[in-house]
């Protein structure tokens, strides 16, 4: 895993300032890669790279040129399939001087051109400077779980994995994209392409870009295509299941430095050890549990790690927020209000202190339908609309949400608020309610703006629900899952476990977002991922063979910090002081008087808005490290 960046003059010559920029660009993502240092710069270009060691430690050091030095590579990712790809093109006549899997990248690119990247299996970011076209051409996993940002700023295409690398460029704009904050708190990160810089934009998954001859050209080369095609037995799509789990583990263990795996209660990251402990000798498992947490699942994981006899190291954490919130902050570039962050980055830590790279089981709820909270009442919904028809029915369902109580006290099966109001209106919109931390109307009240009666006014309700709209699948399941394939995952959790696992300068691996794994799974029908409505029902079979039983059989926990404790009691004073002090910066886009309302509520227990006060806090934490990092440069320059 690596840090990238690089310059690019759209036409004529780069800039000698900005040229001269690059060191800096680089060494900012001097966490990402700790082991290296290099680049490439002509008159034309200039490429960073920040390496962290894993595969061909010896002499895999980047950039990596082609045999004549007129095509040059920077990488960050792995590709697990590199052997077939460079035996492929051994036989057409290529040359290498390296064993790593970068160079494969390039001499696939010489050979198939942008096309190259259909024949990489694993994740990546990377970008390719073609002096003989006078081109640059930057590519992005089919997932999206190495990030990758660019802008175009005074000519210039400035590229990198972290947009803290732009900051060091004296053609770095800060200018705020408005619009985009709205979209933020509703649903708590920034939507590719779009980021909280006006300038800025973030490379979507399963796409590539390219610039040549002045003229910035992208486009999408991967997508899910079928679904609900396999109507095989459940014997023998569970057959097929394990062995493709065991292939994206097996292809994910090459490394030549210490490797282990995050191990939560779960059973996600529990059938990824096991498939760990066939193959290889012993495994390296870390979990964080927080202290005093109903919710804590290190006794689970504990029995996990017992039965396949790893090296386990459970870590009980009891976080200090005015010490961890700032890093947190930083690592992110922009807001970004999910608060499981927190554990991601105490876990991070913990393996990092025994292993390089760590396998996790993200992605097995996307793919396989185990979000219960979500995916089940879609499927129910999906079977109330055929009764509640027309604009009859519609109407019927508006006016039992207006009047059914909306009390947290409620025993769950008894919120049917947000079930009559889902049914008032279309799936899509339903999804996009659904996804949303903070409903569109409520975050149009905070923001002090007009009345929001249609969440089709939002501005990002087109982006959210586009992905939903275009799924052909019949089923409303499989929709919200393609969708938050889509929307959910490549903007929230793989983000998460990027950033904070690269703030230790660790590698993540993820089987379940195998790409081979993630086209079967949509090639089930909902019927048998989710067989009598229970989610991830093909994942708990499995277990039931591979797991002790007791974790094969525990509900679904989740990964979560106990923010809303915390901010109705320790940091109750904390977040008060920052967010309602005469120089808050939070308060020039929300209406201060409607936030102190909402921090009066939680703190009285009278209703539970932890999300809007967390996103509230996080945005001022970061504006005020914005500013600061402006002040920063403004006297930088004067110097």
């Amino acid at each position: 895993m690596c840090g990238i960046c690089g310059v690019f003059a759209a036409n004529g010559k780069l800039d000698p300032d900005i040229r001269a920029a690059l060191p800096a660009m680089t060494d900012a993502l001097r966490h990402r890669g700790p082991d290296a240092e290099g680049s490439f710069v002509d008159d034309v270009a200039g490429l960073g790279h920040r390496r962290l060691s894993i595969i061909d430690v010896a002499t895999g050091d980047q950039p990596i040129a082609n045999e004549d030095r007129t095509c040059w590579i920077v990488f960050n990712g792995e590709i697990y399939n590199h052997r077939d790809v460079r035996a492929d093109l051994l036989s057409r006549g290529h040359h290498f001087r390296t064993a790593s899997d970068t160079e494969a990248i390039l001499h696939a690119y010489e050979e198939y051109g942008t096309s190259c990247v259909e024949r990489l299996e694993g994740m990546f970011a990377f970008a390719i400077y073609d002096a003989r076209r006078r081109e640059v051409f930057l590519a992005r996993d089919r997932l999206g779980k190495k990030p990758l940002f660019y802008a175009l700023l005074q000519g210039v295409l400035h590229f990198g994995s972290e947009m803290k690398c732009f900051y060091a460029s004296p053609a770095w704009n800060d200018a705020l994209d408005l619009s985009s904050i709205e979209g933020y708190l509703s649903l708590g990160y920034f939507l590719a392409p779009h980021t909280v810089y006006r300038d800025v934009r973030k490379l979507e998954p399963g796409h590539w870009l390219r610039l040549s001859n002045g003229r910035l050209e992208g486009r999408q080369y991967w997508d899910v295509r079928e679904f609900g095609t396999d109507r095989r037995s459940e014997r023998e799509v569970l057959g097929d299941l394990e062995l493709l789990l065991s292939a994206a583990v097996r292809d994910r263990l090459e490394s030549e430095v210490p490797l282990g795996a995050f191990l939560s209660g779960g059973i996600d990251s529990g059938l990824v050890v096991s498939f760990m402990a066939g193959a290889a000798a012993r495994v390296v498992t870390a979990s964080v549990g927080f202290a005093n947490d109903a919710q804590n699942e290190l006794e689970a994981a504990g029995l996990t790690a017992s039965h396949f006899h790893t090296c386990h190291h459970p870590h009980v954490i009891d976080p200090r927020l005015e010490d961890l919130l700032e890093p947190i902050v930083a690592a992110f570039d922009e807001p970004f209000a999910d608060a499981s962050a927190i554990p991601t980055w105490y876990v991070s830590k913990a393996a990092r202190e025994h292993v390089t790279v760590a396998l996790s089981g993200d992605g097995g709820d996307e793919t396989f339908a185990g979000y219960d909270f979500r995916y089940v009442p879609h499927a129910l919904e999906a079977r109330a609309r055929r009764l509640v028809r027309g604009s009859i029915g519609r109407s019927l369902a508006a006016g039992l949400a207006r009047v059914w109580p909306q009390r947290s006290w409620l025993p769950r099966p008894l919120r049917l608020s947000t079930v009559f109001e889902n049914l008032s209106r279309d799936a899509a919109d339903s999804y996009y309610l659904d996804l949303c931390f903070l409903k569109p109307g409520r975050t149009r009240w905070l923001l002090g703006s007009a009345a929001l009666n249609d969440p089709r006014d939002s501005p990002v309700y087109e982006a959210v629900t586009a992905p939903y709209r275009r799924c052909t699948s019949d089923s409303a399941v499989q929709k919200a899952q393609y969708a938050d394939l889509k929307v959910y995952m490549p903007n929230d959790p793989l983000v998460k476990v990027d950033r904070m696992s690269m703030q230790h300068a660790l590698e993540v691996r993820c089987p379940f977002l195998d790409r081979r794994v993630v086209e079967f799974a949509f090639r089930l029908p909902t019927e048998t991922k989710m067989a009598k409505l229970r989610g991830k029902h093909l994942l708990r079979a499995l277990a039931a063979r591979r797991l002790p039983t007791r974790v094969s059989q525990l509900p679904k926990l989740g990964f979560n910090a106990p923010v809303s404790q915390w901010l109705a009691g320790p940091y109750r004073n904390l977040i008060a002081e920052d967010l309602f002090s005469s120089t808050a910066r939070v308060s020039s886009i929300v209406d201060p008087r409607r936030l102190r309302q909402l921090h009066s509520e939680h703190a009285l227990g009278q209703r539970d808005w932890w999300y809007p006060l967390w996103a509230a806090w996080v945005f001022e934490r970061w504006a005020r490290r914005q500013a600061a990092i402006g002040k920063g440069r403004n006297i930088a320059s004067a110097g």
